[in-house]
C-alpha cells in the first residue's frame, strides 16, 4: 500500500470533518453522554472547523491518501504550547492536535508517516519541543508516542462538553 502524503486544501475540509468525527466516536465515543459528545464535534469535527484550521498560517494539516480517499491526518500548531507543562516553558512549541487514522487503516504506518513529518515540520519551523495531549488510559497511543521520544510531562485535562477526562501531557525536546 502506498500513500500519498500532501498538504490539506480546503476541498478537503469535508472529508477532514467525517474522518476526525468517525475516529474520534470509535475510540472515545463510548466515554461521553450523547449531548457532550455532539456538542464537542459540532465545535471541533466540521468542515468549517478544518476551514478555520487552514485559514489560519500557523496550523498545518497533512493528510495521507490511499486509493484517492483521505485515510489520515495530523494537525500541528506552531507556537503553540499546552497549559499545565511546568516551568521553564518552551521558547518555540509546535503542539501536536489531531492525528487520526481510518479505522480499517490503522497498521499500515500511516500514523508513523505522520507523527515523522509532524516532528520535522516542528523542526524545519526551529521549535524546541513538540507537545501533544493523550487519554489516560489510550496505552497503545502512549506506546507509540514514546517510541518516537516523547515523555509525560504533566497531567492535564480535557474536556468534552462537562465530561472531564484525564489526560497526559506528552513532549519530545527537539
Amino acid at each position: 500500500m502506498t500513500a500519498l502524503l500532501r498538504p490539506a486544501t480546503a476541498s478537503d475540509a469535508e472529508a477532514l470533518a467525517k474522518l476526525g468525527r468517525e475516529s474520534f466516536i470509535a475510540a472515545f465515543g463510548h466515554l461521553y453522554r450523547p449531548e457532550d459528545l455532539e456538542g464537542f464535534l459540532e465545535e471541533y469535527r466540521t468542515p468549517a472547523a478544518f476551514n478555520a484550521h487552514l485559514a489560519d498560517p500557523p496550523t498545518l494539516i497533512q493528510v495521507a491518501e490511499v486509493d484517492g480517499r483521505l485515510a489520515a491526518y495530523s494537525l500541528i500548531v506552531r507556537g503553540h504550547a499546552m497549559d499545565g507543562r511546568p516551568d521553564p516553558q518552551p521558547r518555540k512549541p509546535v503542539y501536536l492536535s489531531q492525528l487520526y487514522c481510518a479505522g480499517d487503516m490503522t497498521g499500515h504506518g500511516l500514523g508513523a508517516t505522520l507523527i515523522e513529518w509532524a516532528i520535522a515540520a516542528a523542526r524545519e519551523w526551529g521549535a524546541d519541543v513538540l507537545q501533544l495531549s493523550v487519554y489516560s488510559e489510550n496505552f497503545g497511543a502512549q506506546r507509540f508516542y514514546q517510541r518516537y521520544g516523547f515523555k509525560k510531562i504533566a497531567d492535564i485535562d480535557f474536556w468534552v462538553g462537562n465530561h472531564r477526562d484525564d489526560e497526559f501531557l506528552y513532549e519530545l525536546s527537539l
